[in-house]
């Protein structure tokens, strides 16, 4: 061990010696002919298609048999091939499920189709008898196959995968003492008994126009909650399909889309007693939505919901008493910038009057225990870490089971770990040691988990562990990267830098060429998602990609979260508020400033960057507000004006009312800025950002005199382009970042020789 240690340090050592020496050197940027440039786009094809065909097992579906203790699931073969296992958890024994040669045989029988051993046709599977017959599912047809004959019979799907088709009705209607069957009748809410009789009008502010909408029954049906609406057309936006067969004129398309600062509709909540026919206002402010009630365990005097603000400050869990109408804040969170929504997690336990409650309302997203009754709250969880999501809670052992990241220091802040704790703090245990990025599937009765685990540049390891004690049961898959490594390829490396603090580590990954020369300088690019509803540089092993794809061609390719993402502090994350065209691109540049200054190989002078949607606006915000760091961008469906975007986004980090600032980030309104080359693209039929943010920016361009490319993807919804696409990005970034013409595929410059 000593030896291989101090073999590392000596490799480690000369490779940083080495780079001190060539940053020491005046580097020449890498500028490739032609033909050179051709040669790089058929080996990056090569590539590609060569590591499509190494099997590599990085996850594992488990399908779990009734039993609870047996699961089979797919295992990757040569060439796109698989082959099935079956695996006994509690004899620790993995094994084929069945011989694959004969079962081939079986099948081209019935499908009358010759079938691989390798590809067998098999789509689900239960098996009986001891193993000794399974029940499969080929095509829409099930058979039964005893495992020592292989002789299949056609069967009708087993009991346990039948799938009950429920019926739908409302059964709120009637009350739940079975006495009174409640409707809305010309916008009104009357009562009428069950046994039959007179219907009862217990409204009289509804009308057709401005009715009430939604109604619920109280647990012991003498109240009646009912929301009084007052609608608010959701206008619509346009778009024109230009070719559609069979016709020679486009088609003019449209659908409601709320944008930020459009009117909602809003609700006014009302109790009803049915016995005194009398009519309460909740004292509480119209909400935009119809919230879900928690009636009090034992007192039906009493319910709770859930209300979030318009403009994302405040949110509450509120208490109402039917008797007259009051209520009282059992949570009220407010800030001066924003409570994500989307994130808001809540899980009310009757029988004890207590709600778990995830909150970053003390600057880190940590597990609160809240009493209903008294409104007092206790921290369960606490540190510099992110409690991510609760998996679930155990009312009996008074234990939360959830996954977060960050408590390791000595890890990558955004590998996500499984844990337990219980209700008052202690206890906390870690199902999931093991340094990586953890993703964890329990079965059915929680007797076991499945945990898979990776860094982007490790193998993943699969296991299958006792959930009570966390110990191992058994290994599942661990892929041998013999094959990939043989191509060639280069795996990706973790990279951190400081933020513009100064302080605050910033996480992202570099893809280099496989063949590139140290002597030379290779152009940077970027691949951008700032959206701050998340983390986005991937964490789990991966062993290639179209980042990696682009950087065959001669680029140093990275990828970066930075300041105003999701998943670490809140004042990380805060930096996104009203400050959405930030993207973090402060931190970005400095990052790869930092990266070029250890890597010399780096050509900062020629960068480029790319992105989709949200990312699409980044990127081109990047040359707007950045100009003299990026020189080149491609950006597709991009929102560039987050005024014309989606509603609920927009408004969840950038604020409502709409205010100037919205107009001082757009990029429509900066568009004169440009400097660099871009190239936008957009699906002519986006239903999830207008395709007009796009046309607009580009109108905003022509107007003020600048060079720019746009390619409409016709019929196309939200999209990076496609392959076409994805092909005029790389051709893009070869022609303005290396400045050599790429393949004319027009003159099957790319065709391979035999």
């Amino acid at each position: 061990m000593n030896r291989n240690l101090l073999r590392i340090t000596l490799v480690l050592t000369t490779v940083v010696t080495g780079n001190v020496v060539l940053a020491q050197q005046k580097l020449k940027p890498y500028t490739p002919t032609h033909k050179q440039v051709i040669e790089s786009y058929k080996r990056a094809a090569t590539l590609d298609s060569a590591l499509r065909k190494i099997p590599l097992a990085t996850t594992v579906k488990p399908n779990w048999q009734k039993d609870g203790k047996e699961f089979w699931y797919r295992a990757p073969l040569q060439n796109r091939g698989y082959e099935f296992y079956l695996v006994d958890a509690g004899t620790k024994a993995k094994q084929k499920a069945f011989d694959h040669a004969r079962m081939a045989e079986a099948l081209s029988k019935v499908t009358n189709h010759t079938e691989l051993a390798t590809k067998l046709p098999v789509t689900d599977m239960v098996f009986s008898n001891g193993n000794k017959q399974v029940t499969l599912k080929t095509g829409a047809d099930w058979y039964t196959c005893d495992l020592q004959t292989y002789q299949l019979t056609k069967t009708t799907i087993p009991a346990e995968k039948a799938v009950v088709q429920q019926r739908r009705f409302r059964t709120d209607s009637v009350s739940p003492d079975k006495q009174w069957i409640a409707n809305i009748h010309n916008g009104n809410v009357f009562v009428r008994p069950a046994s039959g009789g007179q219907p009862v009008q217990l409204s009289a502010d509804g009308t057709i126009e401005k009715a009430y909408t939604r109604y619920s029954w109280s647990p012991d049906s003498k109240n009646i909650i009912a929301f009084l609406s007052d609608p608010k057309k959701v206008r619509e936006v346009y778009y024109i399909l230009a070719d559609v067969s069979g016709t020679t004129r486009g088609q003019l398309k449209s659908h409601p889309y709320a944008q930020p600062g459009d009117e909602n509709t809003t609700y006014q909540m009302n109790v009803f007693n049915v016995a005194t026919k009398t009519q309460i206002k909740v004292d509480v402010e119209t909400s935009e939505n119809v919230p879900a009630l928690h009636w009090q365990m034992g007192n039906p005097r009493y319910f709770t919901y859930e209300r979030s603000d318009r403009g994302h400050q405040r949110f509450r869990v509120i208490e109402v008493d039917v008797t007259n109408g009051k209520i009282r804040n059992i949570i009220d969170q407010k800030t001066n910038t924003f409570i994500f929504d989307q994130r808001i997690y809540t899980k009310y336990l009757p029988q004890t009057h207590e709600i778990v409650w995830i909150t970053d309302k003390d600057g880190w997203r940590h597990i609160y225990l809240v009493n209903e009754l008294t409104g007092e709250e206790k921290l369960v969880t606490a540190g510099d870490w992110v409690a991510r999501d609760i998996d679930s809670v155990d009312q009996k052992k008074r234990q939360i089971w959830f996954k977060g990241s960050g408590k390791n220091s000595t890890e990558d802040p955004y590998f996500v770990h499984y844990y337990r704790i219980d209700f008052d703090g202690k206890n906390l245990f870690d199902l999931t040691p093991e340094k990586g990025n953890h993703a964890v599937v329990y079965s059915p009765d929680a007797t076991y988990y499945q945990d898979t685990y990776s860094q982007i540049n490790v193998a993943p390891v699969i296991q299958l562990k006792e959930t009570v004690t966390g110990k191992k049961v058994m290994d599942l898959e661990h892929p041998d990267t013999k094959a990939l490594i043989a191509t060639g390829v280069k795996l990706p490396e973790v990279f951190v830098a400081k933020a513009r603090d100064g302080k605050t580590d910033i996480w992202g990954v570099i893809c280099r060429p496989s063949h590139m020369d140290p002597t030379k300088k290779y152009p940077v690019i970027e691949n951008i998602y700032a959206g701050p509803q998340d983390s986005f540089v991937p964490k789990d092993f991966l062993p290639y990609g179209e980042m990696q794809s682009m950087a065959e061609l001669g680029f140093i390719v990275v990828q970066i979260d930075g300041m105003g993402t999701d998943n670490r502090s809140k004042a990380f994350h805060d930096v996104c508020w009203h400050n959405i065209a930030d993207a973090g691109l402060p931190d970005r540049i400095l990052w790869i400033k930092a990266m070029a200054k250890k890597y010399p190989q780096a050509d900062i002078d020629r960068v480029g960057i790319y992105g989709t949607s949200a990312g699409g606006q980044n990127s081109t915000g990047a040359m707007l507000f950045h100009p003299e760091f990026y020189k080149a961008a491609v950006s597709a469906c991009g929102c560039h004006d987050n005024r014309i975007d989606k509603q609920w986004w927009n408004e969840q980090w950038m604020g409502y009312p709409v205010g100037p600032h919205y107009d001082e980030q757009s990029n429509i309104t900066n568009a004169a800025k440009l400097q660099g080359n871009l190239l936008l693209i957009v699906g002519e039929a986006d239903t999830n950002v207008p395709p007009e943010s796009t046309y607009r920016l580009a109108d905003a361009l022509k107007k003020a005199n600048k060079d720019f490319d746009l390619i409409i993807i016709g019929g196309s919804d939200h999209t990076d382009g496609g392959p076409y696409g994805r092909a005029k990005k790389r051709d893009f970034f070869v022609k303005h970042l290396l400045n050599v013409d790429p393949p004319n595929r027009n003159m099957n410059e790319l065709a391979l020789k035999n």
